[in-house]
Order: C-alpha cells, then sequence, then structure tokens
C-alpha cells in the first residue's frame, strides 16, 4: 500500500472513531439517522453539486445502481449500529464489526473484483482482525456476563456487531467498484448516496413528528457530528482505494478501533490493559503487512 493511500486511511479512522463515540453517546435511532441525512445533505450540498456540475447528466443506469444500492446499504447499516448501541456495549458491537467487516471485504474484493492478496497481505488481514478482537476483550465477550441478562446483551451484541460488519463488507465492495470501476467520484458516492437515502427514512421520522421534534431538540449536536465528519472520513476511504487495492484498504481502516479504544476510554469500558496493548501490536503490524 502506497505511504499516501496509507496516511488517508489512518485519517479516516481517527474520523471514524470520533463519530462512532459520539453516535454512541447520542442513544438515537432512525430519526436521528434521518436529522444526520438532512444535515449532510445541506452542508456539503456546495461541495457535491459543484463536483456534479456537468457530470451526472452522463452517467448510465451503472452509476445510479450503484449509487442507489450504496445508499440502501448504507442506510441498512447505519441503523443496524445505532439499534446495536442502544440494545447492547460499544465495546462489544464496534470491535466485531470492525473485525467482521474486513475480513468479508477482502474476500470480497478477491472473489468478486479479482484483486490478489499476498500471503504478507493474508497476514495482515489477520492481524488487524485479531487485533480488533483482542482490544474488545477477546475470549472473554463469551463469558465475561455472569448473569443471564448482561449475557444476553452481550449476545445481541456479537450478533448485531456482526450483522453490522457483513453490512460493511457489502457497501465496501460496492462503493469500491464504483470509485474504481466506474470511476465515479468519491464525493458523488457519498452525498448522493446519502441523498437517496432521505426518502427512505422520511415515511418513518413523520410517523411520530413530536418523536421528531424532541430528538432534533436532544440529538442535533451529536448528527452534526456525524454530518460534518463522517463524510469526510469516508471520502478519505474511497480515494484511497483508487491508489491501493480495497483488500488491503479494508484491513487498514480497522486501526480505528485502536483509536476508539484511547479516545473512548471509560466510554468503551475496557478493562485488561494487556489485552489492549497486544490488540493494539496486532493492529500495528497487521497495517504495516499491508503497507508493505
Amino acid at each position: 500500500m502506497p505511504l499516501s493511500a496509507l496516511a488517508l486511511v489512518l485519517a479516516a479512522a481517527l474520523l471514524h472513531a470520533l463519530w462512532n463515540i459520539v453516535a454512541k453517546h447520542s442513544g438515537g435511532d432512525q430519526r436521528f439517522a434521518f436529522i444526520a441525512a438532512v444535515q449532510l445533505s445541506v452542508i456539503w450540498a456546495p461541495l457535491g453539486l459543484w463536483v456534479g456540475w456537468g457530470v451526472v447528466g452522463l452517467w448510465g443506469w451503472r452509476e445510479w445502481l450503484a449509487v442507489l444500492a450504496s445508499a440502501i446499504v448504507h442506510l441498512l447499516y447505519f441503523t443496524t449500529l445505532l439499534r446495536g448501541y442502544r440494545l447492547a456495549d460499544l465495546t462489544v458491537v464496534y470491535p466485531i464489526a470492525r473485525g467482521t467487516g474486513p475480513l468479508l471485504s477482502a474476500t470480497g474484493a478477491v472473489l468478486l473484483l479479482g484483486e490478489r492478496l499476498s500471503l504478507l497481505g493474508m497476514a495482515g488481514v489477520a492481524g488487524v482482525v485479531a487485533g480488533v478482537f483482542l482490544i474488545a476483550g477477546g475470549p472473554a465477550l463469551w463469558g465475561q456476563a455472569h448473569d443471564p441478562a448482561q449475557r444476553e446483551r452481550v449476545r445481541r451484541g456479537i450478533g448485531y456487531g456482526a450483522l453490522t460488519g457483513a453490512l460493511i463488507a457489502g457497501y465496501t465492495l460496492i462503493d469500491g467498484y464504483a470509485v474504481t470501476v466506474l470511476m465515479v467520484s468519491p464525493i458523488l458516492v457519498d452525498w448522493f448516496g446519502n441523498l437517496l437515502r432521505i426518502p427512505f427514512l422520511l415515511p418513518g421520522a413523520l410517523r411520530d413528528r413530536a418523536g421528531l421534534r424532541e430528538a432534533w431538540r436532544t440529538q442535533w449536536k451529536h448528527a452534526l457530528v456525524v454530518a460534518v465528519f463522517g463524510p469526510i472520513g469516508y471520502v478519505l476511504v474511497l480515494y484511497a482505494m483508487r491508489l491501493a487495492p480495497l483488500s488491503h484498504v479494508a484491513p487498514a481502516r480497522e486501526v480505528s478501533m485502536l483509536f476508539a479504544a484511547l479516545i473512548g476510554g471509560r466510554l468503551l469500558g475496557e478493562r485488561d490493559r494487556g489485552l489492549r496493548v497486544a490488540g493494539a501490536l496486532c493492529i500495528a503490524a497487521g497495517v504495516v503487512s499491508l503497507a508493505a
């Protein structure tokens, strides 16, 4: 992986960790997703319209299908993630999602996009995935709960984390195809993808207008952080996909788990310092292997 691509991925990982921590704090649901989508569309409209001027009119059905598919999978991803955060702990959901996602993404890139992964690259993917699970608590994820209610909460976290990881792999492959094969601008993939999510979210948001007003009053600042920093981080990743294979970029993104552990601190609830250090070393070694 070129150093330029690695730098983009590391910057994106930091931003991703930041907005996930804020999203967890918000306790939001689909109304939060709607508010964030509207804010994002308005804030980034000048850039999206400027980049898309004279370009979107040349799109064919493949480009529009890719953007629509991206919008739908991203919508499922974000709502699943928010539900997981409400029903389980971030320290379970986030690491499981970020560990499952790159493994499936790298596999899909090899099988569907014709990419090749060297033995060193495979070791890098394994290092990143192993590091994420170690930071999450490792084998203790299965045995940390001593009462049935907490055990069920952990199981829900693992389930929602795995489902979120599968959706991450889905939108990573779709967007990777859009920016590397169809050569759609990463900015347009993200902005139009978000814009197309709003019609799907609107009916649910309007069903409870009082609840929507309350969500706006209490969560608009959290949503604003997601709307500002989420697109920046993801567009950086999409540009990195143009500089390096998707099978390398997707796992390298998971250094965000290390940033989340460092930034989240008490929120993430890590207790075993040895496991966290070992996980950080695995992630660092994995990223170095992918960058080689």
